[in-house]
């Protein structure tokens, strides 16, 4: 079996990183985020909702700003200083024009190089994909050709968002075509990003693995794809060009 390529990374100036969910981006993308920052690029999470329908114990009212809290502390993990959380509806998000927009505006304002997504595919290797994530990879990539495209939402131009083209897309989560070296420090402050979302975990209960055990398997198992012995963890990705 022939060994997979590592990435490379070494342009990279801008990524912004789109999810559904607060905790969508702590399993596993936010070790390449780590890497990243650490060599200074500029990193910018935007959220499509605020989880709010994802702790059944607790109201959407308690539980949306819990999250929002949460998930500040786990981009301050990873050092991402710059987080957007749209109000859209957990658990109905749609592939639709409105989705498309705000992904378009958000890239129109911040001008990426490159966007990162966790995979839309039904099948993956936890079970069956969530519609929430199925819905926001296929938005997100309308709207990477929407917020190059000119003549596409002409009020974002008039208000001074032009069409901007995004070099790259990286999906995390679904089948490996490159992997990222996110051994020692990106994978521990990825850990620790997982761990910020404290009152979800504790929801999930007793039986959902640990982050550490479950970034250390995913990032190991990776890891086991490429021919670098000294790689010892890697997230697995696969690259689009735009």
């Amino acid at each position: 079996m022939s060994k997979l390529p590592y990435f490379d990374d070494a342009d990279l100036k801008r990524v912004l990183c789109v999810a559904a969910h607060p905790d969508d981006l702590e399993y596993g993308a936010s070790a390449a985020v780590a890497r990243w920052v650490a060599r200074g690029v500029d990193v910018s999470y935007l959220l499509l909702t605020a989880g709010e329908a994802g702790m059944r114990s607790q109201p959407p009212e308690e539980v949306a700003p819990l999250r929002a809290a949460e998930q500040r502390a786990a981009c301050a993990a990873v050092g991402v200083a710059d987080l957007s959380i749209l109000d859209l509806p957990d658990g109905l998000l749609e592939a639709d024009l409105q989705t498309r927009r705000l992904i378009a505006k958000r890239i129109r304002e911040f001008r990426p190089d490159t966007v990162v997504v966790p995979t839309w595919q039904l099948e993956v290797e936890w079970g069956l994909n969530h519609a929430d994530h199925r819905a926001t990879g296929v938005a997100t990539i309308d709207a990477i050709r929407d917020a190059d495209n000119p003549w596409l939402f002409r009020d974002l131009h008039d208000s001074g968002l032009h069409a901007w083209g995004v070099s790259r897309l990286v999906v995390v989560g679904g089948p490996a075509a490159e992997l990222i070296d996110v051994t020692g420090e990106s994978l521990e402050r990825a850990i620790a990003s997982l761990e910020a979302h404290e009152g979800y975990l504790a929801e999930l209960g007793e039986g959902h693995p640990l982050p550490r055990e479950m970034l250390e398997e995913i990032t190991g198992g990776a890891a086991q794809l490429g021919d670098d012995r000294a790689v010892t963890h890697a997230l697995g990705v696969t690259v689009y060009p735009m």
